[in-house]
């Protein structure tokens, strides 16, 4: 039996420092969370781009949750960088 995959807010504000509380995240839920960005940006995938989300997955959770929010900030309303 597979545990839930655990949904995690995604950050859409610039980030000033690394994301905690995620630390501990499968790979399972780093890659449901990366394709849960792109699906909200409305991105099409092709099979290297699964390959490459597949991968990146494997790296660790704070990492996966700077690009998703990095996914999640280029496709939202803009702010004036800092």
């Amino acid at each position: 039996m597979t545990e839930p995959i655990r949904e995690v807010p995604v950050p859409r504000e610039p980030l000033h420092a690394e994301p905690r509380g995620i630390e501990c995240q499968t790979g399972a839920e780093n890659r449901a969370l990366l394709h849960r960005a792109l699906a909200d940006a409305r991105v099409q995938l092709g099979s290297y781009d699964r390959l490459i989300i597949d991968w990146l997955s494997n790296w660790d959770s704070p990492t996966v949750l700077t690009v998703a929010s990095l996914i999640a900030r280029a496709t939202g309303p803009t702010e004036q960088a800092t």
